[in-house]
């Protein structure tokens, strides 16, 4: 196979933000108050992935999303903008001290009337959920171990054509890594191989930030 890939250099990187929509100032404050939270900041997803994620909300058209870990917000925020006036967002999530500064950034933004946030084990509420085909798009970026679980929790509630997105699914190099046994990058390598041959969607996986694969169900 021909490897047709260009490695990114911290040069490059700027390049590639500096072509993507500027910040305002809301997102800029997000981002500079996760980072002052330390090493765990890096749960945040990358500029470029909100991004993207705000690109396939209206390509998509979509009314109705679920997130599934929602941090301090800035992907729930990229998520709300790609939608409608009446869409809606419900997020998923357990920490009420990460949600609290998401909260105060999606009231600065506009966007409060757009997302539900519900605190809780995210198996738990999105099986409280009708199992319908009412939603376009899910996110998911959160406990690793539980990725296999919000599958097939999500796929029946999403309508056909809609889309389940998961991040870190390359989790640092981890899963090309035999000596890397760990729950976690056990787990993704688990969904990552169970999606790409599931029937009932078309999975393409892309290497942006620590990797997004998506699955699209038929």
């Amino acid at each position: 196979m021909h490897e047709k890939f260009t490695p990114l250099t911290p040069e490059l990187y700027a390049y590639v933000i500096a072509h993507n929509p500027p910040l305002d100032d809301v997102q800029r404050s997000l981002i500079d108050e996760t980072a002052a939270l330390g090493p765990i900041s890096m749960m945040q997803v990358a500029v470029e992935q909100g991004a993207f994620l705000t690109l396939l909300t209206r390509l998509l058209g979509v009314r109705r999303a679920i997130e599934v870990g929602t941090f301090t917000g800035y992907s729930a925020l990229s998520i709300a903008r790609g939608l409608g006036d009446d869409g809606r967002l419900l997020c998923c999530d357990t920490s009420e001290q990460w949600t609290a500064i998401a909260r105060r950034h999606w009231q600065r933004a506009g966007l409060s009337d757009r997302i539900e946030l519900r605190l809780g084990p995210a198996l738990d509420t999105l099986r409280a959920l009708p199992r319908e085909p009412v939603h376009e798009l899910a996110f998911v970026d959160a406990d690793k171990t539980s990725y296999r679980a919000y599958y097939e929790e999500l796929l029946p509630r999403l309508r056909p054509n809609g889309l389940i997105v998961f991040d870190n699914v390359l989790w640092g190099g981890a899963v090309v890594d035999e000596k890397a046994t760990d729950e976690s990058t056990r787990a993704i390598r688990d969904l990552n191989d169970y999606v790409s041959r599931d029937a009932r969607v078309d999975a393409v996986m892309i290497a942006v930030a620590d990797g997004l694969l998506l699955a699209r169900k038929r």
